[in-house]
């Protein structure tokens, strides 16, 4: 099921990444038209018009009905309607970076940021970067075990052991809500 609606997914943005198909669909949110209308209206050959239809009838979103000898197109408002409501909502749109081990980038990141060898590892620096700061804080949040109350003067020989500038970190960890602190007493959350 993943698959299709993957696949429906980007066969859906396939179609609509091109400027004249979204122009139709615009045009026919309007009103129904035919070929040499919309040739016209968008300045295209007939041909052209043809192909981009053809491309938007494989995802249902446009329908043909004739009148005469003439065949006029549609918008199918509820397909668009339904996909919407099936497949853009946002788990699954989360589901389809499912596959992707999110630890990877931590690990990244950790690895340009710590040097040392696993037994003595230290901070090069203090990221600039919000993003890669918390996932440095969580590495050193992870230094200090849960429920247990540490006194200040602990926490900072523990964050020394990583970076000399252990009152920032201390701060970062508390304002990041990785750790929380009352009368000079810390706490892992």
């Amino acid at each position: 099921m993943y698959n299709q609606q993957f696949q429906l997914l980007l066969h859906f943005f396939k179609a609509l990444a091109d400027e004249s198909r979204l122009k139709i669909l615009g045009i026919l949110a309007n009103r129904d038209c035919s070929v040499e209308e919309l040739a016209v209206l968008l300045q295209l050959k007939e041909p052209t018009i043809s192909h981009h239809l053809t491309k938007l009838k494989e995802l249902d979103l446009v329908s043909m009905h004739p009148e005469g000898n003439t065949h006029f197109y549609r918008l199918e408002s509820e397909t668009l309607q339904n996909l919407s409501k099936t497949v853009l909502t946002p788990e699954k749109i989360v589901s389809l970076s499912e596959d992707f081990d999110s630890d990877l980038w931590a690990n990244k990141v950790l690895q340009n940021y710590l040097a040392g060898d696993e037994l003595v590892l230290h901070l090069k620096e203090i990221p600039a970067s919000r993003k890669k700061r918390l996932v440095i804080l969580k590495w050193l949040a992870s230094k200090f075990e849960p429920d247990i109350q540490y006194p200040e003067r602990l926490v900072n020989e523990t964050l020394k052991r990583y970076h000399p500038d252990c009152a920032t970190l201390r701060r970062e960890l508390i304002a990041s809500q990785l750790m929380q602190r009352e009368n000079g007493v810390y706490w892992r959350i």
